[in-house]
């Protein structure tokens, strides 16, 4: 009763101001409105699907939850690095259902990692959009605001040794005896260094960056290509260097097998463009040292030295500000640390440069 007087009252002071001309109508609708979001309530709000049955209260939450696990779990991905760090766990998030049946201010209350949050945060503020209308809380028979909390569960199942590539091509991902080149890394590395030739038409151009190319080994030692990344933007005559190099690893390969047989496995070469001409070796050096900077930093971070690292991450990028593979590094621990808006502005940098997807399920999320 005290609660309800004092906001009688108040609303009365605002009208004699009113009269008075000194604020504005519009005001008066915010001092109105009923802004409280309730923590608990009578009868507790209602996932669509359930309204019409002809049963009991109790059958109907029930049937609500089931209908709301069953839309969540439908639509949420595993992560792919949760998978590979063998994150299982729950995820809570929390949201308001306001009177109209909307949500809003949805959040992580709990995370588990490997974007398994963001994962669940995705599907849940896409209810809206979707045409998702809760039945709404009630308090004395009123419809009000109130919190819903949701726990997601994230458990691994066990998939299929391979997968399909955007091509139609099967990529066993996992295997007895993994891919390897023969004589092993070393070897790889020295072949690659002989075979990758900068640009003739570029030579003086000084233009310096990475280039990731996918390959998939097939059993008989054939390779061809599955995507190619270009973090610098430096373009076909530097696509067709990188392609050149990869693919005349053809026959050198020692395949994957799978259950005592061999089997088609994927690959990610990384190369890296650094000009020879004399002209060139100030911006060469800056290069070669903005790549050392960028794993001490990465080392550090893994250490749990996380603004050490993301220190060293900041003056790698400071010294080539457009790079996406290093915008993507320090993007990354942001996210990891939960700083949203920073990963959000590497994130979407590295997105326009290197036009890579891998971040576009949650850049929404991240950047609001």
């Amino acid at each position: 009763m005290q609660k309800t007087t004092t906001y009688c009252r108040a609303i009365l002071a605002c009208l004699a101001i009113i009269a008075a001309g000194c604020l504005p109508m519009s005001l008066i609708a915010q001092v109105a409105a009923d802004t409280t979001v309730y923590q608990t309530v009578e009868e507790a709000p209602l996932f669509p699907g359930c309204e019409k049955l002809d049963t009991t209260m109790e059958a109907k939450r029930n049937c609500s939850s089931q209908q709301l696990l069953a839309l969540i779990y439908q639509n949420v991905r595993y992560p792919q690095e949760a998978i590979e760090k063998n994150i299982e766990g729950t995820v809570v998030l929390t949201f308001i259902i306001e009177k109209d049946g909307l949500i809003s201010s949805p959040r992580i209350l709990k995370d588990i990692g490997g974007g398994c949050g963001f994962e669940a945060l995705r599907v849940v503020s896409q209810m809206n959009e979707a045409g998702i209308r809760w039945t709404p809380g009630r308090n004395k028979g009123q419809d009000v605001r109130s919190n819903f909390n949701l726990p997601v569960r994230f458990k691994i199942k066990e998939a299929p040794p391979f997968s399909i590539s955007a091509y139609g091509d099967t990529v066993y991902t996992r295997f007895d005896q993994a891919l390897k080149f023969k004589g092993g890394d070393e070897a790889l590395a020295e072949f690659l260094n002989k075979r990758l030739k900068y640009p003739e038409t570029y030579k003086d151009s000084c233009q310096v960056g990475n280039i990731d190319v996918q390959i998939l080994v097939r059993p008989n030692g054939d390779v061809r290509i599955l995507d190619i990344t270009d973090y610098n933007s430096l373009g076909f005559d530097f696509w067709y260097e990188a392609i050149d190099a990869s693919t005349a690893t053809l026959g050198q390969w020692e395949p994957a097998v799978y259950q005592n047989r061999k089997v088609p496995s994927g690959f990610e070469i990384s190369l890296s463009f650094s000009p020879i001409a004399a002209g060139c070796k100030a911006i060469a050096d800056k290069y070669d040292l903005a790549t050392r900077l960028i794993n001490e930093g990465s080392a550090l971070y893994g250490e749990g030295k996380q603004e050490e690292g993301l220190a060293k991450m900041s003056e790698s990028i400071a010294l080539f500000p457009d790079h996406a593979g290093l915008l993507l590094v320090r993007g990354q621990a942001y996210l990891d640390m939960n700083k949203l808006p920073e990963a959000c502005a590497d994130l979407s940098k590295a997105r326009s440069i290197a036009l890579v997807d891998w971040y576009d399920s949650i850049l929404p999320l991240i950047c609001r």
